[in-house]
């Protein structure tokens, strides 16, 4: 069977919908494009002079490394000027992206994590980038409102694995499907088509470094996990976790502690976008309550706990952690 490229996977799947404009396909296509600029700063990292941290730092009182506030502006330049996006929001911003003025503004709102894991720049440990797209609401909305929209709004998520290879997953309300980037031809090419998580699996992802700060139920849970023969496999970098969880099962979990009552995940750049992956990969994701999607941001910058990966190890922490 011949490979597929991104470009015409989009647009097979536009066909199905005839009130489709071609808005939501050059939006993904832009996002396409972008990874691939970060991918190929991100794998000649030692070569140029753009390891390493700079002076400043984000939102959260985090220091930015040089490769985050690249892969940032690289998004925002591949997404302010196609005249489909009404709004943008980022991680490494505090406030909304307007779309300058002389600009047309769209009809979708897109928030990103640019550089996820970006603390493992250094050390060439794989990293990537997190997005989704919201449908922009009435017209008289303010740019906040927009943005603020609960998880089950979303229309579409994806992300982006900068590793061994370069490799491309999203959904946009269907199947999942995974597009590997062939650097000689510079296409992303149809690799993983319809991705489903296992309903069980045998890894669990958690810095048991914070579990003298977790409450005895999150405790009993991992204990639980090990007496059922899990196997520990933690990165550090979210993406790599979940996506290593979502083709092999498993669990990822980031839960709240003493020291981070709300969790430490940013709920619209990460939980959500990955959230809806996972959904649609037939996985699940609460925050020990309540299922991530059905969560509504208060701010641009909300933090979540999260606990993702196959329905099986999601369902028994609702249930160990509930009681």
């Amino acid at each position: 069977m011949a490979l597929m490229n991104l470009s015409r996977f989009i647009l097979e799947e536009q066909r199905r919908f005839k009130e489709a404009t071609g808005d939501f396909t050059i939006i993904l296509e832009q996002i396409a494009f972008a990874s691939k600029i970060i991918a190929r700063e991100v794998n000649k990292a030692g070569l140029v002079n753009i390891l390493g941290s700079l002076e400043t730092q984000n939102i959260f009182g985090e220091t930015q490394q040089k490769l985050d506030v690249f892969a940032n502006q690289k998004m925002i330049e591949a997404l302010d000027h196609i005249g489909k996006v009404c709004v943008m929001a980022s991680e490494e911003v505090e406030t909304a992206i307007e779309i300058p003025d002389k600009y047309q503004k769209g009809k979708y709102v897109v928030v990103f994590d640019p550089l996820d894991g970006s603390s493992n720049i250094d050390v060439n440990v794989s990293i990537g980038t997190i997005f989704g797209i919201f449908r922009k609401k009435e017209e008289e909305c303010s740019l906040q409102d927009n943005l603020l929209q609960k998880g089950r709004d979303l229309i579409a998520a994806g992300y982006v694995v900068y590793g061994s290879s370069t490799m491309f997953v999203y959904c946009a309300g269907g199947s999942v499907n995974g597009f590997t980037l062939d650097p000689s031809v510079g296409e992303f090419l149809l690799s993983h088509p319809d991705i489903k998580i296992p309903p069980k699996g045998n890894i669990y992802s958690v810095n048991e470094a914070n579990s003298n700060k977790w409450d005895k139920k999150i405790k009993d849970y991992i204990e639980t996990l090990k007496d059922q023969g899990y196997t520990s496999r933690y990165i550090g970098s979210l993406v790599s976790d979940f996506h290593r969880n979502l083709l092999k099962g498993g669990v990822f979990l980031y839960p709240a502690d003493e020291k981070n009552k709300k969790g430490k995940l940013r709920l619209l750049y990460e939980a959500f976008p990955l959230s809806y992956i996972v959904e649609h990969a037939g996985g699940a994701s609460c925050d020990g309550l309540v299922d991530i999607l059905d969560k509504t941001p208060q701010t641009l910058h909300d933090r979540t706990p999260l606990i993702i990966g196959s329905k099986y190890e999601v369902d028994l922490f609702k249930k160990m952690t509930s009681v």
